[in-house]
Protein backbone atom coordinates (compact mmCIF):
# COMPACT_ATOMS: atom_id res chain seq x y z
CA UNK A 1 0.00 0.00 0.00
CA UNK A 2 0.79 3.54 -0.87
CA UNK A 3 0.77 6.29 1.94
CA UNK A 4 -1.79 8.84 1.28
CA UNK A 5 0.24 11.67 2.03
CA UNK A 6 3.30 11.41 0.65
CA UNK A 7 3.48 7.86 -1.42
CA UNK A 8 5.76 5.92 0.37
CA UNK A 9 5.45 2.81 0.79
CA UNK A 10 3.69 1.68 4.31
CA UNK A 11 4.94 -1.02 5.93
CA UNK A 12 2.97 -3.43 8.78
CA UNK A 13 3.63 -2.76 12.49
CA UNK A 14 2.54 -5.14 15.29
CA UNK A 15 0.19 -2.87 18.38
CA UNK A 16 -0.89 -5.15 20.87
CA UNK A 17 -2.99 -7.35 19.03
CA UNK A 18 -3.55 -5.05 16.13
CA UNK A 19 -1.65 -4.63 12.94
CA UNK A 20 -1.01 -0.77 11.55
CA UNK A 21 -0.17 0.60 8.39
CA UNK A 22 2.62 3.12 9.39
CA UNK A 23 4.77 5.21 6.72
CA UNK A 24 8.11 4.63 8.40
CA UNK A 25 10.67 6.73 7.02
CA UNK A 26 8.60 8.71 5.18
CA UNK A 27 5.57 11.28 6.69
CA UNK A 28 5.68 9.12 10.08
CA UNK A 29 1.70 8.75 9.46
CA UNK A 30 -0.11 5.85 10.28
CA UNK A 31 -3.51 4.20 8.58
CA UNK A 32 -5.59 2.05 10.40
CA UNK A 33 -8.62 -0.32 9.07
CA UNK A 34 -12.21 0.25 10.60
CA UNK A 35 -12.02 0.18 14.15
CA UNK A 36 -8.27 -0.62 14.48
CA UNK A 37 -8.20 3.26 15.66
CA UNK A 38 -10.48 2.89 18.89
CA UNK A 39 -8.66 -0.20 19.51
CA UNK A 40 -5.49 1.63 19.98
CA UNK A 41 -6.12 5.62 20.83
CA UNK A 42 -6.26 4.58 24.43
CA UNK A 43 -2.69 5.82 26.12
CA UNK A 44 -2.03 1.87 26.54
CA UNK A 45 1.90 0.86 26.50
CA UNK A 46 0.96 -1.43 23.11
CA UNK A 47 0.12 2.02 21.23
CA UNK A 48 3.27 3.40 22.62
CA UNK A 49 5.83 2.77 19.18
CA UNK A 50 2.92 4.51 17.34
CA UNK A 51 4.01 7.89 18.80
CA UNK A 52 7.90 7.34 18.16
CA UNK A 53 7.62 6.42 13.94
CA UNK A 54 10.76 7.45 12.37
CA UNK A 55 10.10 9.45 9.67
CA UNK A 56 12.57 11.56 7.30
CA UNK A 57 12.53 15.41 7.76
CA UNK A 58 12.84 16.05 3.89
CA UNK A 59 9.62 14.77 3.49
CA UNK A 60 7.21 18.07 2.89
CA UNK A 61 3.07 16.98 2.99
CA UNK A 62 0.63 18.91 1.50
CA UNK A 63 -2.21 19.00 3.77
CA UNK A 64 -4.57 20.54 1.28
CA UNK A 65 -4.35 17.79 -1.14
CA UNK A 66 -7.12 15.51 -1.10
CA UNK A 67 -6.04 12.23 -0.32
CA UNK A 68 -6.95 9.00 -1.57
CA UNK A 69 -7.75 5.72 0.42
CA UNK A 70 -4.62 2.77 0.07
CA UNK A 71 -7.23 0.13 0.48
CA UNK A 72 -9.97 1.23 -1.34
CA UNK A 73 -9.37 2.10 -5.39
CA UNK A 74 -10.38 5.98 -6.40
CA UNK A 75 -11.76 6.65 -3.25
CA UNK A 76 -10.82 9.98 -1.53
CA UNK A 77 -10.17 10.35 2.28
CA UNK A 78 -12.79 12.93 4.11
CA UNK A 79 -11.22 15.38 6.17
CA UNK A 80 -13.16 15.57 9.88
CA UNK A 81 -12.66 16.37 13.34
CA UNK A 82 -11.84 13.24 15.66
CA UNK A 83 -14.47 14.33 18.32
CA UNK A 84 -17.17 17.17 19.03
CA UNK A 85 -14.26 18.82 21.05
CA UNK A 86 -12.74 19.70 17.35
CA UNK A 87 -9.11 20.09 18.06
CA UNK A 88 -7.74 17.01 16.39
CA UNK A 89 -8.95 16.61 12.16
CA UNK A 90 -8.32 13.28 10.86
CA UNK A 91 -8.97 11.86 7.58
CA UNK A 92 -11.88 8.97 6.89
CA UNK A 93 -12.74 6.61 4.00
CA UNK A 94 -16.16 7.31 3.53
CA UNK A 95 -15.66 3.64 2.18
CA UNK A 96 -14.21 1.51 4.29
CA UNK A 97 -13.98 3.21 7.07
CA UNK A 98 -10.18 3.48 7.76
CA UNK A 99 -8.37 6.37 9.58
CA UNK A 100 -5.10 8.72 8.04
CA UNK A 101 -3.40 9.86 10.86
CA UNK A 102 -0.66 12.18 10.25
CA UNK A 103 2.13 11.92 12.19
CA UNK A 104 1.32 13.71 15.88
CA UNK A 105 -1.96 13.05 15.31
CA UNK A 106 -2.57 10.31 17.54
CA UNK A 107 -0.56 11.83 20.04
CA UNK A 108 -3.18 15.19 19.92
CA UNK A 109 -5.72 13.00 20.17
CA UNK A 110 -4.67 11.17 23.64
CA UNK A 111 -4.38 15.05 25.01
CA UNK A 112 -7.31 15.71 23.90
CA UNK A 113 -8.90 13.02 25.64
CA UNK A 114 -7.02 13.52 28.78
CA UNK A 115 -8.03 17.31 29.12
CA UNK A 116 -11.14 17.83 31.31
CA UNK A 117 -14.43 19.06 30.35
CA UNK A 118 -15.41 22.37 30.98
CA UNK A 119 -17.28 22.99 34.25
CA UNK A 120 -19.40 25.49 33.99
CA UNK A 121 -21.10 26.99 30.75
CA UNK A 122 -19.58 30.02 29.10
CA UNK A 123 -22.96 31.75 28.33
CA UNK A 124 -24.15 33.28 31.43
CA UNK A 125 -27.66 33.25 33.12
CA UNK A 126 -28.21 36.87 31.85
CA UNK A 127 -27.76 36.14 28.21
CA UNK A 128 -29.45 32.45 28.19
CA UNK A 129 -32.99 34.65 29.71
CA UNK A 130 -32.15 37.55 27.10
CA UNK A 131 -32.10 34.42 23.96
CA UNK A 132 -35.20 33.01 25.66
CA UNK A 133 -37.02 36.94 25.76
CA UNK A 134 -35.86 37.36 22.34
CA UNK A 135 -37.10 33.88 20.77
CA UNK A 136 -40.53 34.44 22.62
CA UNK A 137 -40.79 37.72 20.99
CA UNK A 138 -40.20 35.74 17.45
CA UNK A 139 -42.49 33.58 17.85
CA UNK A 140 -45.53 35.92 19.13
CA UNK A 141 -44.63 38.03 16.02
CA UNK A 142 -45.30 35.82 14.05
Amino acid sequence: MKCPACFNELSKMQVGNVEVDVCHGGCGGVWFDAFELQRVDEATEAGEPLLHIPSDPKVIVDATRKRECPVCDQIKLKRRFFSPKRQVEIDECPNCGGYWLDAGELAKIRAEKSQPAAAKSTISPEMIRYIYRMKAQQQGEV
